[in-house]
Protein backbone atom coordinates (compact mmCIF):
# COMPACT_ATOMS: atom_id res chain seq x y z
CA UNK A 1 0.00 0.00 0.00
CA UNK A 2 1.16 3.80 -0.99
CA UNK A 3 1.55 6.46 1.14
CA UNK A 4 -0.26 9.98 0.71
CA UNK A 5 0.44 11.52 -2.24
CA UNK A 6 3.01 13.60 -2.40
CA UNK A 7 1.47 17.46 -2.87
CA UNK A 8 3.47 19.75 -5.50
CA UNK A 9 5.23 23.13 -3.94
CA UNK A 10 2.23 24.86 -5.88
CA UNK A 11 -0.58 22.86 -3.83
CA UNK A 12 1.44 23.46 -0.55
CA UNK A 13 1.69 27.13 -1.36
CA UNK A 14 -1.93 27.38 -2.17
CA UNK A 15 -2.86 25.58 1.32
CA UNK A 16 -0.29 26.99 3.60
CA UNK A 17 -2.90 30.43 4.05
CA UNK A 18 -6.02 28.87 3.05
CA UNK A 19 -9.35 30.81 3.48
CA UNK A 20 -13.06 31.25 3.36
CA UNK A 21 -12.78 34.79 3.05
CA UNK A 22 -11.52 36.22 -0.15
CA UNK A 23 -10.11 34.38 -3.28
CA UNK A 24 -8.19 36.77 -5.62
CA UNK A 25 -6.29 36.69 -8.55
CA UNK A 26 -5.11 39.10 -11.51
CA UNK A 27 -7.96 40.94 -12.30
CA UNK A 28 -10.19 39.03 -9.85
CA UNK A 29 -11.09 39.81 -6.14
CA UNK A 30 -13.91 38.17 -4.74
CA UNK A 31 -15.27 38.43 -1.00
CA UNK A 32 -17.27 35.49 0.97
CA UNK A 33 -17.82 35.05 -3.07
CA UNK A 34 -19.31 37.67 -4.22
CA UNK A 35 -17.34 40.13 -6.77
CA UNK A 36 -16.07 42.89 -5.68
CA UNK A 37 -17.40 45.22 -8.35
CA UNK A 38 -20.59 44.10 -7.67
CA UNK A 39 -20.55 45.00 -3.66
CA UNK A 40 -19.21 48.30 -4.39
CA UNK A 41 -21.92 50.98 -3.99
CA UNK A 42 -24.27 48.42 -3.31
CA UNK A 43 -23.16 46.85 0.33
CA UNK A 44 -22.46 49.38 3.47
CA UNK A 45 -19.59 49.33 5.43
CA UNK A 46 -21.29 47.63 8.41
CA UNK A 47 -22.89 45.14 6.12
CA UNK A 48 -19.31 44.46 4.58
CA UNK A 49 -18.00 43.94 8.47
CA UNK A 50 -20.97 41.30 8.59
CA UNK A 51 -19.74 39.96 5.63
CA UNK A 52 -16.36 39.36 6.08
CA UNK A 53 -16.74 38.10 9.34
CA UNK A 54 -19.84 35.83 9.00
CA UNK A 55 -19.82 35.10 6.05
CA UNK A 56 -23.35 35.78 4.52
CA UNK A 57 -25.00 39.08 3.71
CA UNK A 58 -26.98 40.46 6.41
CA UNK A 59 -30.70 42.30 6.06
CA UNK A 60 -30.16 46.00 5.66
CA UNK A 61 -32.32 45.91 8.98
CA UNK A 62 -29.43 44.18 10.60
CA UNK A 63 -26.89 46.13 9.14
CA UNK A 64 -28.38 49.10 10.00
CA UNK A 65 -28.67 48.13 13.82
CA UNK A 66 -24.85 46.78 13.69
CA UNK A 67 -24.28 50.20 12.54
CA UNK A 68 -25.69 51.96 15.38
CA UNK A 69 -23.57 50.13 17.75
CA UNK A 70 -20.30 50.85 16.00
CA UNK A 71 -21.24 54.28 15.70
CA UNK A 72 -21.95 54.69 19.52
CA UNK A 73 -18.84 54.02 20.85
CA UNK A 74 -16.60 56.15 18.62
CA UNK A 75 -15.12 58.29 20.71
CA UNK A 76 -15.04 59.39 24.62
CA UNK A 77 -12.12 61.91 24.79
CA UNK A 78 -8.78 62.63 25.85
CA UNK A 79 -9.42 61.15 29.39
CA UNK A 80 -9.60 57.88 27.45
CA UNK A 81 -6.09 56.13 28.05
CA UNK A 82 -6.24 54.98 23.95
CA UNK A 83 -7.09 58.22 22.75
CA UNK A 84 -4.67 60.16 24.63
CA UNK A 85 -2.03 57.92 23.41
CA UNK A 86 -3.13 58.46 20.26
CA UNK A 87 -2.26 62.08 20.95
CA UNK A 88 0.77 61.85 22.39
CA UNK A 89 2.02 59.59 20.19
CA UNK A 90 1.10 62.19 17.08
CA UNK A 91 3.36 64.49 18.79
CA UNK A 92 6.58 62.49 18.93
CA UNK A 93 6.11 62.87 14.99
CA UNK A 94 5.21 59.26 13.64
CA UNK A 95 2.78 58.21 11.33
CA UNK A 96 -1.11 58.30 11.60
CA UNK A 97 -0.68 54.38 11.16
CA UNK A 98 2.38 54.17 14.27
CA UNK A 99 -0.57 56.35 16.40
CA UNK A 100 -3.16 54.63 15.54
CA UNK A 101 -1.39 51.28 16.44
CA UNK A 102 -0.23 52.57 19.55
CA UNK A 103 -3.52 53.48 21.56
CA UNK A 104 -5.11 50.25 19.35
CA UNK A 105 -2.62 48.12 21.49
CA UNK A 106 -4.04 49.45 24.90
CA UNK A 107 -7.64 48.21 24.47
CA UNK A 108 -7.30 44.82 26.88
CA UNK A 109 -9.19 43.44 29.44
CA UNK A 110 -9.31 46.84 31.39
CA UNK A 111 -10.00 49.24 28.69
CA UNK A 112 -11.88 47.84 26.07
CA UNK A 113 -12.55 44.34 27.11
CA UNK A 114 -15.66 45.17 29.16
CA UNK A 115 -18.09 44.59 26.33
CA UNK A 116 -16.67 41.14 25.18
CA UNK A 117 -17.20 40.36 29.08
CA UNK A 118 -21.04 41.59 29.57
CA UNK A 119 -21.78 39.55 26.57
CA UNK A 120 -20.63 36.24 28.18
CA UNK A 121 -21.73 37.02 31.20
CA UNK A 122 -25.03 37.40 29.43
CA UNK A 123 -24.31 34.47 27.42
CA UNK A 124 -24.40 32.12 30.63
CA UNK A 125 -27.63 33.47 31.90
CA UNK A 126 -29.38 32.71 28.24
CA UNK A 127 -27.62 29.31 28.84
CA UNK A 128 -29.44 28.81 31.99
CA UNK A 129 -32.49 30.03 30.95
CA UNK A 130 -32.47 27.49 28.10
CA UNK A 131 -32.18 24.70 30.77
CA UNK A 132 -35.16 25.77 31.62
CA UNK A 133 -35.14 28.12 34.78
CA UNK A 134 -36.49 31.73 34.94
CA UNK A 135 -35.05 34.72 33.93
CA UNK A 136 -35.11 36.25 37.03
CA UNK A 137 -33.89 32.94 38.32
CA UNK A 138 -31.02 32.69 35.90
CA UNK A 139 -29.40 36.39 36.67
CA UNK A 140 -29.98 35.52 40.45
CA UNK A 141 -27.54 32.43 40.20
CA UNK A 142 -24.76 34.33 38.18
CA UNK A 143 -24.68 36.92 40.45
CA UNK A 144 -24.51 34.85 43.25
CA UNK A 145 -21.59 33.13 41.56
CA UNK A 146 -20.28 36.18 40.24
CA UNK A 147 -20.06 38.37 44.06
CA UNK A 148 -19.03 34.72 45.50
CA UNK A 149 -15.94 33.83 43.16
CA UNK A 150 -15.23 37.10 41.30
CA UNK A 151 -13.44 40.40 41.72
CA UNK A 152 -14.13 44.04 40.37
CA UNK A 153 -17.69 45.55 38.75
CA UNK A 154 -20.33 43.35 37.16
CA UNK A 155 -19.66 43.96 33.76
CA UNK A 156 -21.69 45.88 31.62
CA UNK A 157 -22.90 48.28 34.59
CA UNK A 158 -21.56 51.68 36.11
CA UNK A 159 -19.46 54.40 34.56
CA UNK A 160 -16.57 56.18 36.33
CA UNK A 161 -17.43 59.48 34.56
CA UNK A 162 -21.42 59.41 33.62
CA UNK A 163 -24.32 59.00 36.65
CA UNK A 164 -25.94 57.43 33.56
CA UNK A 165 -24.14 56.92 30.59
CA UNK A 166 -25.99 58.79 28.05
CA UNK A 167 -25.45 56.61 25.15
CA UNK A 168 -27.04 53.08 26.77
CA UNK A 169 -30.46 54.20 27.06
CA UNK A 170 -30.46 55.34 23.45
CA UNK A 171 -29.21 52.25 22.82
CA UNK A 172 -31.39 49.98 24.60
CA UNK A 173 -34.87 52.17 23.33
CA UNK A 174 -33.32 51.59 19.60
CA UNK A 175 -32.95 48.00 20.18
CA UNK A 176 -36.69 47.37 21.77
CA UNK A 177 -37.78 49.27 18.47
CA UNK A 178 -35.75 46.82 16.11
CA UNK A 179 -37.24 43.69 18.39
CA UNK A 180 -40.71 45.04 17.97
CA UNK A 181 -40.31 44.74 13.88
CA UNK A 182 -39.04 41.52 14.10
CA UNK A 183 -35.22 42.07 13.45
CA UNK A 184 -33.76 40.30 16.93
CA UNK A 185 -36.08 38.99 19.48
CA UNK A 186 -34.75 41.07 22.42
CA UNK A 187 -33.51 38.63 24.74
CA UNK A 188 -30.49 39.85 25.77
CA UNK A 189 -32.43 43.31 26.29
CA UNK A 190 -34.11 41.64 28.76
CA UNK A 191 -31.50 39.65 30.38
CA UNK A 192 -29.28 43.36 30.44
CA UNK A 193 -32.53 45.11 31.82
CA UNK A 194 -33.02 42.61 34.49
CA UNK A 195 -29.25 42.39 35.92
CA UNK A 196 -29.25 45.81 36.16
CA UNK A 197 -32.56 45.53 38.60
CA UNK A 198 -31.24 42.98 40.36
CA UNK A 199 -27.96 44.68 40.84
CA UNK A 200 -29.97 47.64 42.22
CA UNK A 201 -31.93 45.61 44.45
CA UNK A 202 -28.94 43.82 46.10
CA UNK A 203 -26.87 47.38 45.98
CA UNK A 204 -29.52 49.86 47.79
CA UNK A 205 -29.11 51.90 44.76
CA UNK A 206 -29.50 51.73 40.75
CA UNK A 207 -25.73 50.89 38.86
CA UNK A 208 -26.79 51.68 35.19
CA UNK A 209 -26.30 50.17 31.74
CA UNK A 210 -23.25 51.58 30.17
CA UNK A 211 -21.64 51.44 26.92
CA UNK A 212 -20.46 48.46 27.03
CA UNK A 213 -23.52 46.51 28.14
CA UNK A 214 -25.43 48.58 25.84
CA UNK A 215 -23.54 47.20 22.76
CA UNK A 216 -22.96 43.89 24.04
CA UNK A 217 -26.68 43.39 24.22
CA UNK A 218 -27.01 44.67 20.28
CA UNK A 219 -23.95 42.16 19.13
CA UNK A 220 -25.69 39.34 21.28
CA UNK A 221 -29.18 40.17 19.81
CA UNK A 222 -27.01 40.06 16.03
CA UNK A 223 -25.69 36.89 16.95
CA UNK A 224 -21.92 38.08 17.58
CA UNK A 225 -20.03 35.87 19.77
CA UNK A 226 -18.48 37.42 23.01
CA UNK A 227 -14.88 37.63 21.42
CA UNK A 228 -15.56 39.69 18.45
CA UNK A 229 -17.05 41.78 20.29
CA UNK A 230 -14.04 43.15 21.60
CA UNK A 231 -13.13 43.30 17.80
CA UNK A 232 -15.98 45.60 16.89
CA UNK A 233 -15.06 47.80 19.74
CA UNK A 234 -11.80 48.91 18.71
CA UNK A 235 -13.25 48.61 14.81
CA UNK A 236 -15.68 51.39 16.91
CA UNK A 237 -13.06 53.13 18.61
CA UNK A 238 -10.62 53.18 15.65
CA UNK A 239 -13.25 56.30 13.94
CA UNK A 240 -11.75 58.31 17.09
CA UNK A 241 -8.31 57.30 17.57
CA UNK A 242 -8.20 58.38 13.90
CA UNK A 243 -9.65 61.89 14.55
CA UNK A 244 -7.70 62.45 17.45
CA UNK A 245 -4.21 61.82 16.15
CA UNK A 246 -4.99 63.39 12.66
CA UNK A 247 -6.52 66.52 15.05
CA UNK A 248 -3.21 66.25 17.24
CA UNK A 249 -1.04 65.99 13.64
CA UNK A 250 -2.15 69.60 12.71
CA UNK A 251 -1.45 71.67 16.01
CA UNK A 252 2.21 71.11 15.35
CA UNK A 253 3.16 70.44 19.12
CA UNK A 254 5.82 68.49 19.84
CA UNK A 255 6.30 65.40 22.51
CA UNK A 256 3.19 66.38 24.24
CA UNK A 257 3.11 64.51 27.81
CA UNK A 258 0.23 63.04 29.36
CA UNK A 259 0.03 66.51 32.04
CA UNK A 260 0.78 70.07 31.15
CA UNK A 261 4.21 70.85 32.51
CA UNK A 262 4.07 72.78 35.36
CA UNK A 263 1.97 69.36 36.79
CA UNK A 264 4.70 66.81 37.86
CA UNK A 265 3.93 63.26 38.84
CA UNK A 266 4.58 62.51 43.04
CA UNK A 267 8.01 61.11 44.10
CA UNK A 268 7.63 59.32 46.27
CA UNK A 269 11.18 57.62 46.99
CA UNK A 270 14.20 57.89 48.98
CA UNK A 271 14.59 61.70 50.00
CA UNK A 272 17.62 63.42 48.49
CA UNK A 273 20.52 61.85 50.15
CA UNK A 274 24.33 62.82 50.11
CA UNK A 275 26.81 61.00 47.64
CA UNK A 276 29.27 58.66 50.24
CA UNK A 277 32.30 60.04 50.75
CA UNK A 278 35.29 58.87 48.85
CA UNK A 279 32.26 57.36 46.32
CA UNK A 280 33.06 53.31 47.80
CA UNK A 281 29.52 52.41 47.96
CA UNK A 282 30.47 49.25 49.72
CA UNK A 283 31.69 50.56 53.15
Amino acid sequence: MSGPEKKTGRERGEEWWQTDIIEMRPGVIRLRGYEIQDLIGRVSFPAMIWLMLRGELPSEDQAALLGIALGAAVDHGPQAPSIAIARMAATCGVGINSAMASAINVLGDVHGGAGEQALSFYGDIAVAIDAGITLNEAVSARLDRFFAEEEGYVPGLGHRFHPVDPRAPRLLELTREFAARGVVNGRFADIAEAIEAEVAWRKGKKIPLNIDGATAVIYGELGFPPPLTRGLFVLSRSVGILAHAWEQSQQGERNKGPLPREWLWAYTGTPVRPFPEGGDTNE
